[in-house]
């Protein structure tokens, strides 16, 4: 069970950590600075296991493996919008970081909101009722299950 912070449509890269903040030599240091223009309290926060829920195209602008990297820093389970970046999408699974589409979620949901998700299964339950989210392909759940490809491909 996880707490739902809700997004708009078109949060692009530089909204989930702004590139002033990509001068930090690691991401432990970038973390705190996460959704800052959108949400200044949300790294302080989020908590492991918590949800971003988004409306569509989310992750759009630059390709910066860090965006979905501080989200997983700060224990982020996943994020769940109407439809991601196609490069965010990519990162996010390169490095360990579940991103899932749903079409009904955000439309029902909003900030506080807890939530549970089932990636096998393909579920997001709040409030007592489910909603269906789309089910990684087996070889994608299989890195994610690993921390990410690279750890994948070590194994």
């Amino acid at each position: 069970m996880g707490k739902v912070f809700r997004f708009h449509k078109d949060v692009d890269t530089d909204q989930i950590i702004a590139s002033q903040y990509l001068l930090f030599p690691t991401i432990d240091e970038m973390k705190d600075h996460t959704f800052e223009s959108l949400n200044s309290d949300f790294a302080s926060q989020v908590k492991p296991g918590d949800f971003v829920v988004a409306d569509e195209n989310f992750g759009c602008g630059s390709s910066r493996e860090q965006a979905p990297s501080v989200l997983k820093a700060l224990g982020v389970k996943a994020v769940i919008a109407k439809s991601f970046a196609r490069i965010f999408y990519r990162n996010s699974i390169n490095i360990g970081m579940p991103v899932i589409v749903s079409k009904e979620l955000y439309d029902v949901v909003k900030d506080g909101d807890e939530m549970e998700l089932d990636l096998q299964a393909g579920v997001i339950t709040v409030d007592g009722k489910q909603y269906s989210c789309t089910k990684l392909p087996a070889k994608m759940q299989e890195i994610l299950d690993a921390g990410g490809l690279l750890a994948s491909l070590n194994q």
